[in-house]
Protein backbone atom coordinates (compact mmCIF):
# COMPACT_ATOMS: atom_id res chain seq x y z
CA UNK A 1 0.00 0.00 0.00
CA UNK A 2 1.24 3.46 -0.87
CA UNK A 3 2.09 5.36 2.33
CA UNK A 4 0.24 8.45 1.11
CA UNK A 5 -3.02 6.45 0.98
CA UNK A 6 -2.37 5.02 4.42
CA UNK A 7 -1.53 8.50 5.76
CA UNK A 8 -4.78 9.95 4.43
CA UNK A 9 -6.77 7.17 6.12
CA UNK A 10 -4.88 7.41 9.41
CA UNK A 11 -5.37 11.19 9.46
CA UNK A 12 -9.16 10.75 9.25
CA UNK A 13 -9.33 8.53 12.34
CA UNK A 14 -8.03 8.59 15.91
CA UNK A 15 -8.84 5.17 17.37
CA UNK A 16 -7.25 1.84 16.72
CA UNK A 17 -5.33 -1.05 18.20
CA UNK A 18 -1.61 -0.93 18.86
CA UNK A 19 0.27 -4.20 18.50
CA UNK A 20 3.58 -4.66 20.29
CA UNK A 21 5.66 -7.81 20.83
CA UNK A 22 5.69 -9.68 24.12
CA UNK A 23 8.86 -11.40 25.34
CA UNK A 24 7.73 -14.68 23.78
CA UNK A 25 7.17 -13.01 20.39
CA UNK A 26 3.38 -13.13 20.45
CA UNK A 27 1.50 -9.87 19.84
CA UNK A 28 0.16 -7.71 22.66
CA UNK A 29 -2.90 -5.75 21.44
CA UNK A 30 -4.15 -2.58 23.12
CA UNK A 31 -7.03 -0.31 22.15
CA UNK A 32 -5.70 3.24 21.92
CA UNK A 33 -6.49 6.76 20.74
CA UNK A 34 -3.86 8.42 18.59
CA UNK A 35 -3.06 11.48 16.54
CA UNK A 36 -1.42 11.05 13.15
CA UNK A 37 0.63 13.70 11.37
CA UNK A 38 3.91 14.02 9.48
CA UNK A 39 4.36 10.25 9.28
CA UNK A 40 4.04 9.68 13.03
CA UNK A 41 1.22 8.31 15.18
CA UNK A 42 1.44 9.79 18.69
CA UNK A 43 -0.16 7.90 21.58
CA UNK A 44 -0.47 8.86 25.25
CA UNK A 45 0.38 5.95 27.58
CA UNK A 46 1.37 5.27 31.16
CA UNK A 47 4.88 4.14 31.99
CA UNK A 48 3.71 0.92 33.69
CA UNK A 49 1.72 -0.55 30.77
CA UNK A 50 2.73 -3.72 28.95
CA UNK A 51 2.82 -1.88 25.61
CA UNK A 52 5.32 0.61 27.02
CA UNK A 53 7.56 -2.12 28.44
CA UNK A 54 7.31 -4.07 25.18
CA UNK A 55 8.35 -1.07 23.07
CA UNK A 56 11.29 -0.30 25.35
CA UNK A 57 12.52 -3.84 24.75
CA UNK A 58 11.61 -4.03 21.04
CA UNK A 59 10.54 -0.77 19.34
CA UNK A 60 8.61 -2.44 16.50
CA UNK A 61 4.89 -1.74 16.53
CA UNK A 62 1.83 -1.94 14.33
CA UNK A 63 -1.24 0.28 14.41
CA UNK A 64 -4.50 -1.31 13.16
CA UNK A 65 -7.24 1.17 12.23
CA UNK A 66 -10.63 0.36 10.71
CA UNK A 67 -13.30 2.44 9.02
CA UNK A 68 -16.65 3.00 10.72
CA UNK A 69 -18.20 0.24 8.58
CA UNK A 70 -15.30 -2.11 9.46
CA UNK A 71 -14.58 -3.12 5.83
CA UNK A 72 -11.75 -0.67 5.13
CA UNK A 73 -8.61 -0.84 7.23
CA UNK A 74 -4.94 0.04 7.44
CA UNK A 75 -2.19 -1.68 9.36
CA UNK A 76 0.65 0.82 9.72
CA UNK A 77 3.97 -0.63 10.80
CA UNK A 78 6.86 1.28 12.25
CA UNK A 79 9.47 1.90 14.87
CA UNK A 80 8.52 3.54 18.14
CA UNK A 81 10.32 6.23 20.05
CA UNK A 82 9.22 6.96 23.62
CA UNK A 83 9.28 10.41 25.14
CA UNK A 84 10.48 10.97 28.66
CA UNK A 85 7.91 10.38 31.38
CA UNK A 86 6.43 13.68 32.48
CA UNK A 87 7.72 14.41 36.00
CA UNK A 88 7.04 18.11 36.43
CA UNK A 89 3.79 19.84 35.47
CA UNK A 90 4.27 21.58 32.13
CA UNK A 91 7.61 19.98 31.23
CA UNK A 92 8.37 19.05 27.60
CA UNK A 93 6.71 15.63 27.89
CA UNK A 94 3.63 17.21 29.49
CA UNK A 95 3.42 19.80 26.71
CA UNK A 96 3.53 17.04 24.09
CA UNK A 97 0.86 15.07 25.97
CA UNK A 98 -1.36 18.17 25.91
CA UNK A 99 -0.76 18.54 22.16
CA UNK A 100 -1.82 14.93 21.63
CA UNK A 101 -4.90 15.37 23.83
CA UNK A 102 -5.96 18.55 22.05
CA UNK A 103 -5.39 16.97 18.61
CA UNK A 104 -7.61 13.99 19.48
CA UNK A 105 -10.28 15.79 21.50
CA UNK A 106 -13.10 17.80 20.00
CA UNK A 107 -12.09 20.77 22.17
CA UNK A 108 -8.87 21.87 23.89
CA UNK A 109 -8.48 20.82 27.51
CA UNK A 110 -10.22 23.47 29.66
CA UNK A 111 -7.58 23.47 32.43
CA UNK A 112 -4.00 22.79 31.26
CA UNK A 113 -2.60 23.06 34.80
CA UNK A 114 -4.97 20.34 36.00
CA UNK A 115 -4.09 18.27 32.91
CA UNK A 116 -0.33 18.58 33.51
CA UNK A 117 -0.68 17.46 37.15
CA UNK A 118 -2.85 14.48 36.15
CA UNK A 119 -0.24 13.42 33.57
CA UNK A 120 2.52 13.58 36.22
CA UNK A 121 0.35 11.62 38.67
CA UNK A 122 -0.33 8.96 35.98
CA UNK A 123 3.36 8.83 34.95
CA UNK A 124 2.44 9.37 31.30
CA UNK A 125 4.59 9.66 28.22
CA UNK A 126 4.12 9.73 24.44
CA UNK A 127 4.76 6.87 22.05
CA UNK A 128 5.80 8.20 18.65
CA UNK A 129 5.27 5.43 16.10
CA UNK A 130 7.07 6.46 12.89
CA UNK A 131 5.23 4.73 10.05
CA UNK A 132 7.54 2.87 7.67
CA UNK A 133 5.14 0.59 5.79
CA UNK A 134 1.44 -0.15 5.56
CA UNK A 135 -1.01 -2.66 4.19
CA UNK A 136 -4.75 -3.04 4.25
CA UNK A 137 -7.92 -2.61 2.28
CA UNK A 138 -8.89 0.79 0.93
CA UNK A 139 -11.06 1.67 -2.04
CA UNK A 140 -9.49 2.45 -5.40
Amino acid sequence: MDLSHAAAFLSQHNRGALMTLKRDGRPQASNISYHYGDGVARISVTDSRAKTRNLRRDPRGSLYVTSEDFWRFVVAEGTAELSDVTTSPGDAAGQELLEVYNAISAEPHPDPDEFFQAMVDDQRLVIRLRIESAYGQLPG
